[in-house]
């Protein structure tokens, strides 16, 4: 039996994570081994835990590579060298490993077989400027990106059209070994293209959209940013490209399959869920609608009646106006506490499945009916760090902040509100 529903908030998110730990799907999705060599190439935040079940499960001779991943979110490999560099801000460790994976494709034949290891966080972490630029040229628009609201899909066009590597640069440099690629979700609809920047996929955005990103959100790059953009030397490898016929990608871990995970925790306990899907949005705008739901569960049982949960993810922004330690799921709570008021019979959680909800130190927190309450004791104004985008120091402060440390994977966020109460 479950003792309240902060323990049954904890174990939907912890299915959800589960659901997607490569260490337990990756191992279905190998390929053949090849004739010749195979190099093991990969990024992102769920790169070391791939490239450990594919060293626990490819028993192939001679097997080499190099994957980066974010701090503190490496595991020890025997023959696949992990490499950790900065996120979501690119650094010069970054630069480096990017470097030395696109060095790694040189001189490959047909036969031989390069499988790459993608997941969420790969396109800070793959960090070669492109020609012209310098790693701060990247460094300066991808903080003005991560402050705008611009959504994952924007934010990944530009950083492909700024790369020496992404948009199918990699998957190009490798021809004409065979290129395989294992792909871990962590965008709404699983685009590969926009997986990591889609390194070893064709990429269909233009640099004309690259510039209309930064034109709609008011960005002022540096100068050599708008003339690598305005030089068609810019553009990536486009679909039907020569160089990338033998790329095969399969993506093997979703947002989708997180969210089911939870839900069917949800049946066992009795609680009937309902799985909102991949959203977008601002976080507070995100939260005010399933603040809406909830209500209307409560209210009226529809769309359907209590116990019930709203289950959702996805990746939701936030445009930060204001001075305080945020996180997009933080501000999703604290959006929420504010909209809900105290509801009774009503608690949620959110969280991002890798551990570290922005640049922060938690995955999420955990939302209570009496939460704005306690807070008001401990002298916390809910409205006025919503206003200051401080989710993080409400949160902290009530000690309600969910801490997981890296996952190791990653397929955004996720987001589950209990109704208990009816009418």
């Amino acid at each position: 039996m479950l003792r309240d529903d902060r323990e049954l908030l904890q174990r939907l998110f912890t299915a959800a994570i589960g659901a997607v730990d490569p260490l337990k799907i990756l191992a279905a999705h190998l390929p053949p081994p090849p004739k010749g060599r195979t190099i093991v190439l990969g990024a992102g935040k769920a790169a070391a835990a791939m490239a450990k079940a594919v060293e626990d499960h490819y028993h192939v001779p001679g097997l080499t590579g190099l994957v980066v991943t974010r701090y503190g979110h490496g595991l020890p490999c025997r023959h696949i060298e992990v490499v950790e560099a900065a996120h979501p801000v690119p650094d010069a460790a970054g630069q480096e490993a990017a470097k030395r994976i696109l060095a790694l494709t040189r001189g490959l034949t047909k036969d031989d077989l390069v499988l790459c290891l993608i997941s969420g966080g790969a396109s800070a972490l793959l960090a070669i400027p492109g020609e012209g630029l310098t790693l701060a040229d990247k460094q300066a628009v991808n903080k003005a990106l991560l402050k705008s609201g611009a959504n994952i899909a924007e934010m990944n066009c530009v950083r492909k059209h700024l790369s020496a590597i992404k948009g199918g640069r990699l998957a190009a440099a490798a021809h004409p070994a065979r290129v395989v690629s294992l792909l871990i979700s962590d965008v709404p609809g699983d685009d590969p293209s926009v997986i990591g920047s889609g390194p070893t996929v064709a990429d269909p955005s233009s640099r004309e959209e690259a510039l209309a990103v930064i034109r709609k959100y008011g960005i002022t790059p540096p100068e050599a940013v708008l003339r690598h953009l305005n030089d068609p030397a810019s553009e990536t490898p486009k679909p039907g490209d020569s160089r990338l016929a033998r790329c095969q990608t399969q993506i093997i871990g979703t947002p989708q399959a997180a969210l089911r995970a939870a839900a069917a925790v949800a049946r066992s306990v009795g609680v009937t869920p309902i799985v909102l899907g991949d959203l977008e949005g601002e976080a507070r705008d995100v939260a005010l609608i399933h603040a809406g739901i909830a209500r209307q569960v409560a209210r009226h049982g529809e769309p359907l009646p209590a116990p019930a949960v709203i289950i959702s993810g996805g990746e939701t922004t936030v445009t930060v106006r204001g001075q305080g330690r945020g996180g997009r799921n933080a501000e999703f709570l604290l959006a929420l506490a504010v909209a809900l008021d105290g509801h009774p019979g009503i608690s949620a959680i959110a969280g991002d499945t890798d551990g570290i909800d922005g640049t922060e130190d938690n995955a999420g927190a955990i939302l209570t009916p009496d939460s704005l309450a306690r807070g008001l004791v401990k002298g916390l104004n809910a409205k006025a760090m919503l206003a200051n985008n401080d989710g993080y120091g409400f949160f902290s402060g009530l000690g309600d902040l969910i801490v997981t440390g890296p996952t190791r994977t990653n397929v955004n966020d996720f987001r589950a509100i209990v109704v208990r109460t009816q009418g």
